[in-house]
């Protein structure tokens, strides 16, 4: 969706106008028949609340919206503001009407403000309508585009940034929502290339054979069972100039999963196209920083492979080498992703040594038993990394939790075969998942792992998404950019 900002007045004015309005400010300059309508339909300005009416101006016939954004001093303030730009996107997607105005005057809104504003525009209407060939007219996007009337001073170079995290998030979604068949390990490489060529990242690929010599056993008996070959990608960012060691980001991207011979049930299995989540995350966030220009060094990894149940497939009990030595025992070949994992983030240590680790993955089932889709899961080593990832994620709206780690649940990996076994008992799986990816990271690197698996696809929609993909983790790589890389 296009967002433009326009200065001079024209005519006719547009048809379709929307303000926002904070909490009991009804702005004085309405036309009475719109501020009793509001009153009447206990509209106050709160937070989420949406008024629609008609007006006549210069001859013309108005329809406008008003958005409550609630108090001016309210701590969750821009999540105010966001679902303000979110609800009327979704009112008026479909309506019919192929500009909204946005009327800040009088509003009171900063250039921060007037950017968050249109970032939850911009989110709420991003559509994944590819594959829908027989929508009837009425259900067709039709908006095009945003206007913004009397914007406060700084506000398009505001927008400009936020619009790079916009960019970002959409092709995070994109990523995720398309079908396995379409997005496979070679087709995301190819997405990414076509997407971020020209942006000043560096783009890296590793082919199986490639992986094979360098003894990636682990990521390369997931992918084993597939006719579609493994890979990995790593996208390099150099905002300082490469003057500083990198941070690390390593997305979990297995682009199918049937769980393998340890095969999943039938229904919902379909969902499965999502496991990439973790990988579509950090594709996404190093296209926002690229786009934004972010004066950080800043490192991508995804492993990408797709577990399929086959002759070749590796089997329950089976041993594999990883790439750092250690051996591991194959208990439940549908405890796939920390395989991928692991290998991914030795590989990435030893070519980058990178200042500190951040793995995102939809790694557990249990993690959405535990936490359901209002956070993802944290587990750290480090105390200081994980409170900033604490502070980006409340900023972002990518909210987390953090759980512990310790030498008790770790002893539930041990293996009598091998060094290390890839499942523990059925309590704690979240927790010994993120031991088995803890004992990969070398010595002294700080790491954070982030449990996504709840996350990445809503099943209805939100503030800032339709249902479907919701680009989480995002917002939240980049927020901890800005604030711990770039402070």
């Amino acid at each position: 969706m296009r967002i433009r900002f326009q200065v001079a007045p024209v005519s006719p004015g547009p048809r379709l106008i929307a303000r926002v309005v904070n909490q009991d400010a009804i702005p004085a300059d309405l036309e009475p028949v719109l501020a009793q309508g509001a009153k009447t339909t206990r509209f106050a300005g709160k937070a989420g609340q949406i008024f629609e009416g008609f007006v006549e101006r210069q001859g013309q016939v108005v329809r406008v919206a008003l958005a409550g954004i609630g108090s001016a001093d309210a701590a969750d303030r821009a999540a105010a503001l966001e679902r303000a730009g979110g609800g009327l996107v979704a009112r008026f997607l479909t309506s019919g009407e192929t500009t909204l105005a946005f009327d800040l005057s009088g509003s009171g809104l900063s250039a921060a403000d007037t950017a968050t504003l249109l970032l939850g525009a911009r989110l709420r209407g991003w559509r994944h309508d590819a594959y829908r060939t027989k929508l009837n007219d009425d259900q067709k996007i039709s908006l095009e585009e945003i206007v913004v009337l009397a914007a406060p001073e700084g506000a398009e170079a505001a927008w400009g940034d936020a619009e790079a995290v916009a960019e970002g998030v959409e092709f995070t979604r994109e990523l995720v929502t398309e079908p396995a068949n379409v997005i496979y390990p070679e087709s995301f490489v190819a997405r990414c290339q076509d997407r971020m060529a020209g942006t000043g990242l560096t783009l890296r690929v590793l082919d199986d054979t490639e992986m094979a010599a360098l003894g990636m056993g682990a990521l390369l008996g997931v992918a084993q069972g597939s006719a579609r070959p493994a890979r990995l990608l790593a996208i390099e960012w150099k905002g300082d100039a490469g003057t500083s060691q990198p941070m690390l980001f390593v997305g979990k991207g297995v682009t199918f999963d049937t769980g393998g011979i340890s095969i999943k049930p039938a229904a919902g299995m379909e969902d499965m196209k999502w496991d990439m989540g973790g990988a579509g995350a950090v594709a996404g966030a190093m296209l926002a920083l690229a786009r934004r220009k972010a004066k950080a060094h800043v490192v991508g990894v995804c492993g990408l492979a797709e577990n399929m149940p086959d002759g070749k497939a590796q089997r329950p009990g089976d041993v594999v080498t990883s790439m750092s030595g250690q051996t591991i025992e194959v208990i439940n070949t549908d405890a796939e992703g920390r395989l991928v994992l692991c290998d991914a983030i030795t590989w990435a240590q030893r070519e980058y040594k990178p200042s500190a680790v951040v793995d995102l993955a939809t790694l557990t089932g249990a993690i959405i038993i535990s936490l359901g889709s209002e956070y993802a899961g944290m587990f750290a080593n480090d105390d200081a990394l994980a409170a900033k990832l604490d502070a980006a994620g409340a900023a972002s709206g990518d909210k987390l939790w953090r759980f512990p780690l310790g030498a008790a649940y770790d002893k539930l990996i041990d293996s009598p075969i091998a060094d290390i076994k890839n499942t523990g008992p059925r309590g704690g799986g979240s927790i010994t998942a993120a031991q088995f990816i803890q004992r990969f990271i070398d010595k002294g690197t700080p790491w954070a792992h982030l449990d996504i698996a709840g996350m990445v696809w809503a099943d209805k929609p939100a503030a800032t998404w339709d249902k479907g993909a919701t680009g989480f983790g995002v917002r939240l790589i980049d927020r901890f950019v800005r604030d711990s890389l770039e402070a």
